[in-house]
């Protein structure tokens, strides 16, 4: 293909011009992007966060985890009301008084004085303790689902952050080389083997890979700040985070899973719920006997100014049969909750298979992706480019070429994501960590399941010191 000399002079021009300018906002945009960080040193403190120093964050500061320990007043408050037995009353009775005839006026009065009370008989106060007894022990389960949710969601955020990173760094390097094939163009239209719009078209290329990279720095500042939410921070007081997004724990079987699932906290929960509603069994049982009341006094007789004992008591009848309903409810309410439990498992059997089928495939497509698929079209895009320059290959074949390889670089980036992830999943429904871990909350503790409010305050004070 031949040009005249004109129109090649001017394709030259504005290569040259397209050139000068690519590299002049090419190095502005990667000065800004190095810049930020400094910027943000020179206001406020910063630092490189570990996911332990995360999560040690998220235990202290979460407001959700704070809640507990109130509700845990509530109950101490609720038991000791519970532990009280009846109270005493005191009596005053007046009788024929302000009458008629000879009861006119309080000559012939009687005045009396009473102490009562009741006994409770079914072993009442024994029922009531025990449901608070069991509310405790729902406190304490629904505190550790809870303490699990935040910290898997707290590690998911992180695994964002890692993510965006990488994307930032891929966009980057995307940048950096539609600004090397702007380049590569540009000497073929020095050489007048390239037409003019080949040129523009390398240009539009620079000028997109320009928009992904700031919008990819937009991503990774919403990752960092969802993530500072986490311990109640509206704004970012780190740099970067410590974590390898390519970090996998070893692969595990899917029965031991399902196994472990059965005593995650989830599951757990229904347990200690239907203890409580045994609890509300027994007391609603214990309705059915009948409390005595009972009384003593002193009777003063005004007409002959005598005194006298009095005493008395009484007793509902037929109180089991008209307590039967609420026993019938209490049983039905326990059996409810059993029968929510086996929905629940059977619905967290459906979640983990799909949670590691999801991670096993994620990890099978990183593994690929790394092992052959990247490597191998790298070597293509420089076959493709050395191609290009001697006039081999169309600009079209080169960044075919250049874009598969980014392609397969992103899905990379998203691959490893994914499978840490639903790694993040899979611990959160079995309670437990991975084998091998990098990216579990577990780490930390000696107990996985230890979230109550005495491990979270041990945890503070070490992070404090």
């Amino acid at each position: 293909m031949f040009y005249n000399t004109n129109v090649g002079n001017d394709a030259l021009k504005v290569a040259m011009r397209c050139l000068w300018r690519g590299l002049c906002s090419t190095l502005v945009i990667i000065a800004l992007f190095l810049a930020a960080p400094l910027v943000v040193k020179a206001e406020t403190p910063t630092e490189a966060l570990s996911l332990t120093t995360v999560i040690e964050r998220v235990q202290q500061q979460h407001p959700s985890l704070k809640v507990f320990q109130f509700r845990a007043k509530a109950l101490d408050g609720a038991a000791q009301t519970q532990a009280l037995t009846p109270g005493f009353e005191i009596g005053f009775d007046a009788d024929n008084i302000m009458g008629s005839g000879e009861f006119q006026g309080i000559d012939s009065a009687e005045f009396s004085v009473s102490l009562s009370s009741v006994i409770e008989l079914g072993d009442k106060l024994d029922a009531r303790s025990g449901i608070v007894s069991e509310q405790r022990a729902v406190l304490d389960a629904e505190q550790k689902i809870a303490a699990l949710n935040i910290l898997a969601e707290a590690t998911r955020r992180y695994i964002d952050v890692l993510a965006a990173q990488s994307q930032l760094e891929l966009a980057i390097d995307s940048l950096l080389l539609a600004e090397e094939t702007q380049t590569v163009v540009a000497k073929r239209a020095q050489a007048a083997v390239t037409s003019d719009a080949e040129v523009k078209r390398a240009q539009a290329a620079v000028f997109n890979a320009k928009l992904v990279a700031e919008t990819q720095l937009q991503q990774l500042d919403y990752a960092k700040l969802a993530l500072s939410m986490m311990w109640g921070e509206s704004q970012v007081g780190f740099d970067s985070l410590q974590g390898n997004l390519f970090a996998f724990s070893d692969d595990v079987a899917l029965e031991p899973l399902f196994e472990k699932v059965k005593y995650s906290p989830a599951i757990t929960a229904y347990l200690t719920l239907a203890q409580l509603k045994e609890a509300e069994l027994r007391f609603a049982k214990t309705q059915s006997s009948s409390d005595i009341s009972w009384s003593v006094g002193v009777k003063q007789f005004q007409q002959t100014n005598d005194m006298a004992l009095t005493a008395g008591f009484s007793m509902p009848l037929f109180n089991g049969e008209r307590n039967a309903g609420e026993i019938l409810s209490a049983q039905a309410a326990k059996e409810q909750v059993l029968a929510n439990r086996e929905v629940a498992l059977l619905a967290l059997y459906g979640q983990l298979y799909r949670a590691y089928a999801s991670r096993k495939q994620a990890m099978v497509t990183v593994n690929r992706l790394q092992a052959s698929v990247i490597p191998t079209l790298t070597l293509a895009l420089e076959d493709t480019k050395r191609a290009y320059e001697q006039g081999l290959y169309s600009y079209l074949d080169y960044l075919t070429a250049r874009e598969e390889l980014l392609f397969a670089r992103r899905a990379l980036i998203d691959a490893a994501a994914s499978a840490l992830r639903y790694g993040v999943d899979i611990e959160q429904l079995i309670a437990e960590p991975l084998p091998a871990s990098q990216h579990t909350f577990f780490n930390d503790f000696s107990d996985p399941a230890d979230f109550s409010n005495a491990a979270i305050s041990n945890a503070a004070k070490g992070h404090a010191k």
